[in-house]
């Protein structure tokens, strides 16, 4: 018998995070978060991590279990999501994904089995060697010409998950989707509610996006920052978007203004790249939250998703 899972996804600053809570409240549900950052610990306002107000008591999963300086692969989040999810059923609730790292989402629900490419450490190593001798940008054009479909959404900045796909590439000689194609050996375990959270008009997204930079600095992102480059030093953590655009204010390399205005503009290119992962997909269906104050609206749209679904 399939397992009922819901999934809310879509892009940033979209109010991904009070409509899982919500859900959750009304149909007896846990958080699984698919945030490929918010699993680190001491990356909060960067990553937008939901506080204990925020969360309304419903327990949330996969979120602060990390030290920034550890690496964390999809085939390790989608081992761990998924053995989370049978602990939430097993308590008779039901497991509710929120994020927006859509690699996460899609090896957990489509069943990815990533036994059948295993890594190469000394390629690795020699792929990291490289990147750190010409450049992010150089090493993404050449996932590019490798994978063309991969570098569309994964960023130039991005270099461990742009090695990683090289590597992988070079290992299998096919493409990441061909690989994930190769790898659904059996059926997905899961009956699918998938709701993405979207607004009709792209000009208030990115509006939205802006004043969550804003507010992110207010919060004191650049304390964070500051905190997290000076004891770790480490690259996972700073491919969190804030992170990176930071680094060279801390260095001396630019103004405060001008690491804000590329923080504002790398978010905005995020949820582009976010939007052409989910709109791929037409399992989900989508809800437009341009007037997110709207909560009660938004909900019952989303309930009425649910229950078309025949998922419970």
């Amino acid at each position: 018998m399939m397992k009922p899972l819901i999934v809310v996804c879509g892009p940033t600053a979209t109010g991904k995070t009070a409509v899982g809570v919500e859900l959750c409240r009304i149909l007896g549900g846990e958080v699984i978060s698919a945030d490929s950052m918010q699993i680190y610990k001491e990356l909060s306002i960067c990553t937008a991590k939901p506080d204990i107000s925020e969360m309304k008591g419903i327990p949330h999963h996969l979120i602060d279990i990390l030290p920034p300086d550890r690496s964390f692969s999809v085939a390790e989040y989608a081992s761990l999501a998924r053995k989370t999810a049978d602990e939430i059923y097993a308590r008779g609730h039901i497991p509710v994904v929120v994020g927006g790292t859509g690699l996460y989402i899609s090896a957990l629900i489509d069943n990815i089995d990533f036994s059948h490419v295993s890594g190469d450490s000394s390629l690795r190593g020699q792929l990291e060697s490289e990147a750190a001798q010409i450049g992010a940008e150089e090493m993404h054009k050449r996932l590019a010409a490798l994978d063309p479909e991969a570098a569309k959404v994964i960023h130039p900045n991005n270099v461990i998950r742009v090695i990683r796909a090289i590597e992988m590439n070079m290992i299998s000689g096919r493409t990441v989707s061909e690989n994930k194609e190769l790898s659904r050996r059996t059926p997905s375990p899961y009956k699918l509610c998938m709701i993405g959270l979207n607004t009709a008009d792209r000009a208030v997204l990115y509006e939205r996006t802006d004043r969550r930079v804003d507010k992110m600095m207010e919060m004191g992102m650049e304390d964070e920052v500051r905190r997290v480059y000076e004891r770790y030093r480490t690259k996972t953590a700073f491919n969190a978007i804030g992170y990176k655009e930071m680094i060279p204010y801390i260095e001396g390399k630019c103004t405060l203004d001008e690491a804000i205005d590329r923080i504002k503009q790398g978010t905005r290119n995020y949820a582009k790249r976010q939007l052409t992962w989910f709109r791929r997909d037409a399992r989900i269906s989508w809800v437009d939250v341009t007037e997110i104050v709207q909560i009660d609206g938004i909900i019952k749209n989303c309930m009425n998703i649910v229950e078309k679904s025949e998922l419970m």
